[in-house]
């Protein structure tokens, strides 16, 4: 009887060890795949902002001399008023680059991961 039971649970974690690692196998060639692709993503998001910062603070340098001066000839106000408003612009130019930058860096991490151990965790449970 004893020798029943034995080889019962013997047969029982064998199955289960070979079921999880069959997952796991699945499990980290989706990951990899997704680190891949993510990878790309995050490379790429990264160079876009990079690439916007630098041609953004060029442009605002020749846009602020630009404004400056249109704005020292056409009003009379005074020059901090003119800075002033010069720097409103930016803020409002800075925050659209940084909400684009920042869509393209963030995102979900390892979603079909994350379904797949939900998936066998209620395997090896034995849930439905």
């Amino acid at each position: 009887m004893d020798k029943s039971k034995n080889k019962n649970f013997s047969g029982t974690a064998s199955r289960l060890s070979a079921i999880a690692s069959s997952v796991m196998d699945l499990h980290v060639r989706i990951a990899l795949q997704e680190v891949d692709r993510e990878k790309r993503r995050l490379i790429s998001g990264g160079i876009f902002i990079t690439i916007g910062a630098i041609l953004l603070f060029i442009v605002l340098i020749t846009f602020h001399l630009i404004c400056y001066l249109f704005l020292d000839k056409f009003n009379s106000w005074e020059p901090q008023y003119n800075l002033l408003l010069i720097i409103a612009i930016d803020l409002f130019l800075a925050g659209i680059n940084l909400k684009l930058g920042g869509k393209l860096v963030k995102g979900p991490y390892l979603p079909q991961t994350l379904e797949g151990l939900g998936k066998t965790t209620k395997a090896v449970l034995g849930k439905k």
